[in-house]
């Protein structure tokens, strides 16, 4: 694999010496393959948080990058979300 492949470390975290990876998210043979830590927080519940700043993050890339509307974006993955929790589309394969 390439480096090239990789996304670029933000630089506000290049600059913080106390800074850490949370999540990694690779698509590999045509499947989502995942690296994360659950040490960061006892409470499950931060992952809410982390994965809703990470939802609004997606809003205001899609709206910088293409013009979609934020609100309409996140009302979007939130249906998505909440449907594909309901209804799994794919097995989460344990490595």
């Amino acid at each position: 694999m390439s480096g090239t492949n990789q996304l670029q470390i933000p630089a506000v975290a290049e600059g913080d010496s106390e800074s850490f990876e949370l999540l990694r998210v690779w698509i590999a043979h045509q499947g989502q393959h995942v690296s994360l830590r659950t040490d960061v927080w006892d409470d499950p519940a931060a992952w809410g948080i982390m994965l809703s700043d990470l939802a609004r993050h997606v809003a205001n890339s899609y709206q910088q990058e293409k013009g979609f509307d934020q609100n309409k974006t996140l009302q979007r993955i939130k249906a998505t979300f909440d449907l594909e929790l309901t209804s799994p589309t794919d097995d989460v394969v344990k490595s």
